[in-house]
């Protein structure tokens, strides 16, 4: 299967937004932030670490088909809402079978990133092959919205949906 190489400084929250890791949000004074956001960076270690985790975790996916290494690599990098992270996940979730756990994944992509087309593709092929191909037409849809009809993410689940790929 073609797969699509994510932007790493999107995956390693660029953009000027750092992964968060937990979600979480607060409404502390800026001094207790300035702390906190200190010790998170000290507990989950420099932007440089995460995206050769990110890195390696992909090739794990998608050179070596090793899924559950992937998913133990990922959730290491303490970032399980970056919506890449997220993502991939969910993607090696799928490819071992873990449908209900893959659902979840996408669904935590996509509250990081409503846009994000690659999440909706492989959602879209999540539904298809839960046998719910209305669903996957609409998610199709939010793809062509997000990123026109000649993107990778497109042509995938189009691909998937109209049977000429499996997913």
């Amino acid at each position: 299967m073609d797969f699509i190489a994510p932007d790493i400084a999107a995956a390693a929250g660029g953009g000027g937004v750092a992964p968060s890791g937990g979600g979480e949000t607060s409404t502390q004074s800026p001094p207790a932030q300035q702390k906190k956001s200190h010790a998170k960076k000290n507990r989950s270690g420099s932007l440089e670490d995460f995206v050769a985790g990110y890195k390696a975790a992909y090739a794990l996916i998608y050179e070596k088909g090793e899924y559950e290494a992937a998913i133990t690599a990922l959730r290491a990098l303490d970032h399980d809402n970056n919506a890449d992270v997220a993502n991939l996940i969910g993607y090696a979730s799928r490819k071992l079978g873990r449908y209900d756990d893959a659902k979840v994944w996408y669904e935590r992509s996509l509250a990081a990133d409503p846009n994000h087309a690659v999440t909706w593709s492989y959602y879209g092929m999540w539904q298809a092959g839960q046998g719910n191909v209305l669903k996957a037409k609409e998610d199709l849809d939010k793809v062509r919205l997000i990123c026109g009809t000649d993107c990778k993410a497109y042509t995938m689940l189009k691909n998937a949906i109209d049977g000429t790929i499996v997913y």
